[in-house]
C-alpha cells in the first residue's frame, strides 16, 4: 500500500494505524521539516535527514542519515543483525564450552574416576585458552542471507529453547569428549582396543599397565583388598610415566598410578588437549548461527584463524616448556596421539553441523506459517 504526498499528520496517523493492536507492526518512519516530529517520535524507529533535516527532526528521531540516503538505513540495518549475531556468536561460545567443562567434572565426579582436569589446567583455558578466539567472534561478517530473514520479534530472547538446547548438546559432548580419551588411555577394553595399535597408538606399549573399568572407576579403594579382582594391576605393580623433559621416563610404583604429578600425567594431558582442540573447532561453529561451514568458510573471519593460531601456539608452549609443563602436570604428545585427539574432537563439527541444518529447517517452516498467516 502507498501513501503519496501525505501531510505531516497522516504520517502520524499511518504510524499508530501500524502499530496499533490490530496490526502491531513495528513501525519506521522517515521526516525532515519540524511538522514530522510527531510521527517520527511516535514511530518505533525515527529517521531523520541529517543534510536538509530540521534540528527539530532530528532531536524527535532515534537514527539521523548524515548522507540523506535511504540505501543507508538498510545498510544500517544489516550492520545492527551483525553485531546482534556476533555477540550472540561470543555467548553461544562461551556458554557451550563452559557446560562441556562441567559436564566433564561432573561425569568424572559421577563414575568415580580419577579428575582428568585439575584446578590450574582449567584456569589456563578459561582465562587464557578461551580468549583470543572468542574476542575474535566480535569480527564475524555478516551472514550471506543476513538480510533475507525476517526481523525478529521485540519480545525475542536472546538465549531461545532452541539455542539453549544446542548449548546443552554440544556441552555434553564435550564432556564425554574430554572424560573418554581419558579412560581410553587407563582401559581401552571399555572401547574394544586391548593392546591393539589404534592410529598408531599402542595403548600399554609405552609400559604403562592397562586397567579394567572396575578398576580404574574404585581407583580410591586401590590397595585394599578385593580391589584387584578382576585386572593384573596390584598396588605393587611397577610402572613407567613420563616426565616433562621429551622422552624422559621415571619408574612408579602401585597407586601413584592414579596420581596427578605421577602416573595420571599422560591421561590428563589427553584430556586437556581435547578440550582445547573441541573449544577451536566449536570457535568455527560459532561462525555462523544457521549456516553450515561449507557456506560460512573459516577463512572468511582471518581474526579468528589468528585468534585460533594464537590459542594453540599457548597450549603447545605449556606442553614443551618444561617448567611451565610440570607446573600444570602435563606432558608432551606425539603425532599418533594428536590424531587420537583430533579423532575425539572433530565430532562436535558434526554434531553442529546437524544442529544447523535442523535449525534452518524449522526457520524455514516458521517463515512459511508467517507467510501464510499473512
Amino acid at each position: 500500500m502507498v501513501f503519496s504526498r501525505a501531510e505531516p499528520k497522516f504520517k502520524q496517523n499511518i504510524v499508530n494505524m501500524l502499530k496499533g493492536d490490530e496490526l502491531n507492526e513495528i513501525t519506521a518512519m522517515t521526516g525532515d521539516g519540524v511538522n514530522d516530529a510527531p510521527a517520527l517520535a511516535a514511530a518505533d524507529i525515527g529517521i531523520a535527514m541529517g543534510i536538509s533535516g530540521t534540528e527539530v527532526a532530528q532531536e524527535a528521531s532515534d537514527m539521523v542519515l548524515a548522507d540523506d540516503n535511504f540505501a543507508t538505513i538498510v545498510n544500517a540495518i544489516e550492520e545492527g543483525r551483525a553485531i546482534y549475531n556476533n555477540m550472540k556468536a561470543f555467548i553461544r561460545y562461551m556458554i557451550s564450552s563452559n557446560v562441556g567443562e562441567v559436564v566433564s567434572i561432573f561425569i568424572t565426579a559421577f563414575l568415580g574416576l580419577p579428575d582428568g582436569l585439575i584446578s590450574v589446567q582449567l584456569l589456563w583455558v578459561n582465562l587464557v585458552t578461551d580468549g583470543p578466539p572468542a574476542t575474535a567472534l566480535g569480527f564475524n561478517p555478516p551472514d550471506n542471507d543476513i538480510m533475507d530473514k525476517p526481523p525478529r520479534s521485540s519480545t525475542e530472547a536472546l538465549i531461545s529453547r532452541w539455542t539453549f538446547i544446542r548449548y546443552i548438546v554440544v556441552g555434553l559432548y564435550v564432556g564425554v569428549a574430554t572424560v573418554g580419551i581419558f579412560v581410553m588411555w587407563y582401559s581401552p577394553t571399555v572401547f574394544g582396543l586391548e593392546g591393539t595399535d589404534f592410529l598408531g597408538v599402542e595403548f600399554g606399549g609405552d609400559g604403562h599397565p592397562l586397567l579394567t573399568y572396575a578398576q580404574l572407576s574404585g581407583y580410591k579403594q586401590c590397595g585394599e583388598p578385593g580391589w584387584n579382582v578382576e585386572g593384573g594391576f596390584t598396588d605393587t605393580t611397577s610402572f613407567k610415566y613420563e616426565t616433562a623433559a621429551a622422552d624422559s621416563y621415571v619408574e612408579g610404583v602401585g597407586c601413584d598410578y592414579f596420581d596427578g604429578a605421577n602416573g595420571r600425567k599422560k591421561a590428563s594431558t589427553l584430556s586437556l588437549s581435547v578440550l582445547v582442540t573441541i573449544e577451536m573447532l566449536n570457535a568455527l561453529n560459532a561462525l555462523s548461527e544457521d549456516n553450515s561451514l561449507l557456506v560460512m568458510r573459516p577463512w572468511i573471519n582471518p581474526y579468528l584463524i589468528a585468534a585460533m593460531f594464537v590459542s594453540f601456539a599457548l597450549h603447545f608452549m605449556i606442553l614443551h616448556v618444561d617448567w611451565m609443563a610440570e607446573l600444570f602436570s602435563i606432558v608432551p604428545l606425539d603425532y599418533n596421539e594428536w590424531l587420537l585427539v583430533l579423532l575425539w574432537s572433530f565430532p562436535v563439527i558434526l554434531i553442529d553441523e546437524v544442529l544447523k541444518a535442523w535449525g534452518r529447517r524449522m526457520n524455514a517452516q516458521e517463515l512459511a506459517a508467517r507467510l501464510k498467516q499473512d
